[in-house]
């Protein structure tokens, strides 16, 4: 991958403060509506609202980037307003007030990612495999804040979160500016309508296979410090195994573009999914080991980066330049959103009875998605 063809450093900046703004924001938001007065369920209603923004607002957007072509005016626009809606919580920390900065901030936010996929894929369209090259950023950037922001909320005020966020959303909004426009052009007429292509079966086992393998990853998301705590491991131990996780992952993106090419979109996906059934199976088995759950988060290197970067490519392989919005908006929405949101709610609703049944059913929802692949996802193209 040459420097002179492909913009390397401005394209992670965008990834490394896109994924910044997760790390600082995801395991902190809750402590800053806690440090408000807000109570658990007002909290929980409020930590929904980006992942129901997820499921409608890449669509909305995917279907205009499509129609116009105009990916990159669409990204800054939506990193624009994202910042102005999120500048809102600096005027009133009422509940309906925050929860209007969440929904239209979340709103934007949300829609700005899947463009930007196909905008970083079309650069790279002579090397697809490098993806990972530039995807490793945001993994640095989500280590970087949730391990910063960690330290600086030990020595200052939870209450200056929000200005890290706004921070992190300018970072964002200007990285998108130093973006150029691919080289060719970013709207083409299809062969194929978008309806059309999903109706194939490998497209279908593609969509069902990531939505079951996010419903592991949601319960979790929302499970997994409270299994820890429950215990016994300090927040700061936690944080550790959070950490071990991601860093793992930026290896594998590191070398990921060598992976690609040799093994394939389908063998890597098989083997990711056999890998997150067992990761379940450790953690739910094995709290009181240390040194198992640090394997078990290791394994998030495969069951996140890897199965994250052969989904992009799976998708650009099987769906034209004119679709790929559409795509990559209806992964978000389907197998993000939706698969986690499915996963975090079915992990509520037994956690109370089992824990243990929680991270059993993420593993048996991996090994529906193995077959899945295994039987349905056979294509020349993959």
């Amino acid at each position: 991958m040459t420097h002179e063809t492909v913009p390397y450093w401005r394209l992670s900046a965008f990834y490394f403060c896109f994924f910044g703004l997760l790390g600082a924001l995801f395991p902190y938001w809750s402590l800053y509506l806690q440090s408000l007065g807000y109570t658990a369920t007002e909290i929980g209603f409020l930590l929904a609202i980006p992942m129901a923004t997820k499921v409608i607002a890449p669509n909305i957007w995917a279907w205009i980037a499509d129609y116009t072509g105009e990916r990159l005016a669409i990204i800054r626009v939506g990193a624009l307003l994202a910042c102005l809606c999120f500048a809102g919580i600096f005027i009133d920390q009422g509940f309906w007030a925050i929860t209007l900065v969440m929904a239209g901030y979340s709103f934007f936010w949300n829609a700005v990612l899947p463009q930007q996929e196909v905008v970083t894929t079309s650069f790279l369209h002579q090397r697809p495999e490098n993806y990972s090259r530039i995807r490793v950023w945001g993994s640095v950037g989500f280590i970087v804040f949730v391990l910063g922001s960690g330290a600086w909320f030990d020595r200052y005020s939870i209450d200056t979160l929000p200005v890290i966020g706004l921070l992190l959303l300018v970072g964002i909004f200007l990285s998108s500016l130093a973006v150029p426009t691919p080289a060719y052009r970013q709207f083409e007429v299809v062969s194929q309508t978008f309806a059309s292509v999903l109706k194939q079966p490998v497209v279908v086992a593609f969509f069902v296979a990531g939505m079951l393998m996010q419903l592991s990853h949601g319960i979790y998301y929302s499970f997994f410090s409270i299994y820890m705590e429950s215990h016994n491991y300090s927040r700061s131990e936690i944080g550790i195994f959070w950490s071990v996780g991601v860093v793992a992952e930026v290896f594998l993106f590191v070398i990921m573009h060598r992976l690609l090419p040799r093994f394939g979109v389908r063998i890597i996906m098989i083997s990711c999914l056999l890998v997150a059934t067992l990761r379940w199976l450790l953690i739910g088995y094995f709290p009181e080991q240390p040194v198992i759950l640090v394997l078990a988060q290791v394994c998030h290197a495969l069951t996140f980066g890897a199965y994250h970067a052969a989904g992009i490519d799976c998708i650009r392989r099987l769906f034209e330049a004119g679709n790929q919005g559409k795509a990559q908006a209806l992964y978000s929405a389907f197998c993000l959103g939706f698969g986690g949101a499915v996963g975090s709610g079915a992990g509520g609703l037994i956690w109370d009875f089992s824990p243990l049944m929680a991270f059993q059913l993420g593993s048996l929802s991996c090994l529906l998605a193995s077959f899945v692949i295994w039987f349905r996802l056979k294509d020349a193209r993959l």
